[in-house]
Formats: structure tokens, C-alpha cells, sequence
């Protein structure tokens, strides 16, 4: 019996961290805008990162079939 209820316990704090974490990603909304400062194509999103972070965002990533560089922060 209590290996039921423990289970059962564990089973309930698994979906309510789950409720918590998707509330939180809601709650948090990603900005972007392409690099100004980026040159030539992007093949990598450490690279397109560490140029986005002079022009003030959080971080970057290569985004889209031309491959160009896309600057985000948290809105």
C-alpha cells in the first residue's frame, strides 16, 4: 500500500512541475531581429551569438534557407 501511494505522490509532483514549466514558458517571449553587424553567411549559432551580444542582445542563432543571422532577448 504505501509503495502505491508513494508512487501515486511521485506521479502528481511530475505533473505539476510540468504545469509550472509551461506556465513559465508563456509567461517568457523570445524577441528577434536580424543581425546588423553579421557578414556572410551563418553556418554557425555560436559565431551569429557572440556578434548579437555587441549589438545588445542576449544571444543569436542562424535561422532560415539563406542562413542569416537572427539576434534574440526576452521581450
Amino acid at each position: 500500500m504505501a509503495r502505491k501511494s508513494l508512487g501515486f505522490f511521485f506521479l502528481l509532483l511530475i505533473v505539476f512541475a510540468a504545469q509550472v514549466m509551461t506556465q513559465t514558458e508563456a509567461r517568457t517571449r523570445v524577441c528577434e531581429s536580424q543581425s546588423h553587424l553579421f557578414k556572410g553567411p551563418c553556418s554557425r549559432d555560436h559565431n551569429c551569438a557572440l556578434v548579437c551580444r555587441n549589438e545588445a542582445f542576449s544571444g543569436g542563432r542562424c535561422k532560415g534557407f539563406r542562413r542569416r543571422c537572427f539576434c534574440t532577448k526576452l521581450c
